[in-house]
């Protein structure tokens, strides 16, 4: 089972998971289809189900993003 079809389950199916982050099921779908997920989408996923961006996208380097915000750095802004 993969992150995502985890995220899925957890919140009840696709089309919930879907109107939870505020894409269309067809979205979730082609993500499924496609074995991956946008990186921009993993924090809202996250969010919703529990489901940690590092296993969503293990490519990304979130502990970055992870760390700026915990500093309450925004993850545009660079931190010195």
């Amino acid at each position: 089972m993969t992150a995502l079809d985890e995220a899925v389950e957890k919140v009840g199916g696709v089309g919930v998971l879907a109107s939870r982050i505020g894409v269309a099921a067809s979205v979730v779908s082609m993500w499924k289809k496609r074995k991956s997920v946008p990186a921009e989408y993993c924090p809202a996923i996250e969010s919703a189900t529990g489901v940690r961006c590092e296993r969503l996208r293990p490519s990304v380097d979130w502990s970055v993003l992870r760390m700026q915000c915990a500093h309450g750095a925004e993850p545009e802004e660079k931190v010195a």
